[in-house]
């Protein structure tokens, strides 16, 4: 009992700084696009992370851990059924690390990241219904199933040697980072990011608060690579933490670096992007690396931003944030990582890692584009010129950020 109380509490503290990174997604997305849709971008981050635990408690927790399923669609009932023992009281053997409760709410934290990354993609031109809809739809129902592959005991846990991934790499970033591409193709770019065929920058109105949402998902990530142990386990949190915090911290550098050298000036808004990179990238096998391999992953996703962002810009897709570059591009890396670093790697285990992403692009891109599609034909995903130009806040909120101070926009 001593026990689960231990891990039951140090879970409950992860879930906290998952939700916690909620914030700092929100202050990255603010402050790496204009004032103008500012409200916008505020709303957007609260209706995700509300409508989202919302959606879990309703069918998607149990659409991701159904029981016994045919390991690619399963369906427990709605709502939430904890288990009980035969006094009628909460069964704490439910699970040695964590109660039910603290299972459903930790989870549901991760759910909401995915629409939240798609978020930042589509920021400045997306309609606010559209995205609200495809937020219901890809958090409700697509996440669950294609969390149930790995985590739910489908078909990707029962290959062979199992497809790994320990925090999300996949599961979580690289869901929400095939959605946002998608996303991009389908809405275009923003009005004045090409300008004779040719990408410009449109710079960020706050990058002090775009750096502050930086320091506050890399403390998150102490709980969502931390939690992912799934117990207080001394060891195994120890060095889950570690490695997750080199990783970070070579991906900022190394993407800081490369930048330098490619073109000449210490790009923050790079050296912010590298540190994100770093997280993801080391998210997928966190638990089964040693520091000096956590380094080098880490610095690799980094050299990978610079590259990722540059090929976004030059195939001109307009993404505000970055968020292809850092979810879905180190991603993807991160999940391949598992092969070739730390205690897994192995050619038959990196075989698994890649069967693992060509399975969720599969998903992912097919049903974001159905759900983007549809409702572009539809009732338009896009909106106006006018309210592009003016900004989102006056437009589909009525309201001002700074209603005391505004800085001359286009």
């Amino acid at each position: 009992m001593e026990l689960l109380t231990t891990n039951n509490v140090w879970m409950m503290i992860c879930t906290a700084l998952v939700f916690f990174m909620h914030l700092g997604f929100a202050f990255l997305e603010i402050g790496l696009t204009r004032q103008k849709n500012t409200i916008n971008i505020l709303f957007k981050n609260i209706f995700i992370i509300t409508v989202g635990l919302l959606l879990y408690c309703i069918v998607g927790f149990n659409l991701m851990y159904p029981g016994e399923f045919n390991g690619f669609l399963g369906f427990a009932g709605f709502g939430l059924d904890a288990p009980l023992n035969d006094a009628g009281t909460l069964d704490l053997a439910y699970n040695e690390g964590y109660t039910y409760w603290t299972d459903f709410l930790f989870q549901g934290m991760f759910a909401a990241t995915a629409a939240t990354i798609v978020s930042g993609a589509v920021a400045e031109r997306m309609k606010i219904g559209p995205f609200m809809v495809f937020t219901v739809i890809y958090v409700g129902l697509i996440y669950p199933i294609a969390g149930s592959w790995k985590w739910g005991g489908g078909f990707l846990q029962t290959l062979e040697t199992p497809f790994y991934d320990f925090a999300g790499s996949t599961l979580v970033h690289s869901v929400g980072g095939w959605a946002a591409l998608v996303a991009v193709c389908l809405l275009g770019a923003r009005i004045g990011k090409l300008k004779d065929g040719k990408p410009q920058a449109i710079p960020g109105h706050n990058i002090p608060l775009a750096t502050a949402g930086v320091f506050i998902l890399w403390l998150g990530w102490f709980g969502f690579n931390g939690g992912s142990v799934l117990s207080a386990d001394p060891e195994l949190t120890s060095i889950t933490l570690v490695t997750t915090c080199l990783a970070a911290s070579a991906g900022g550098i190394v993407a800081a670096l490369v930048s330098f050298i490619r073109f000449k000036n210490m790009d923050l808004t790079m050296f912010l992007n590298g540190i994100l990179g770093g997280l993801v990238g080391i998210t997928a096998g966190a638990d089964q690396m040693s520091p000096t391999d956590a380094v080098l992953i880490g610095a690799i996703a980094g050299a990978i931003i610079v590259f990722a962002v540059s090929l976004i810009d030059r195939l001109k897709l307009d993404d505000p944030v970055g968020a292809i570059a850092v979810h879905l591009v180190c991603g993807i890396w991160g999940t391949l990582a598992v092969g070739l670093f730390g205690n897994l790697a192995s050619g038959a285990q990196f075989a698994s890692q890649l069967i693992g992403v060509a399975s969720y692009a599969a998903i992912c891109i097919t049903s974001s584009f159905l759900i983007i599609f549809i409702i572009k034909k539809t009732v338009g995903i896009r909106v106006s010129e006018k309210e592009e130009l003016e900004g989102l806040d006056a437009h589909e909120h009525g309201m001002d950020a700074y209603p005391d101070f505004r800085l001359n926009e286009h």
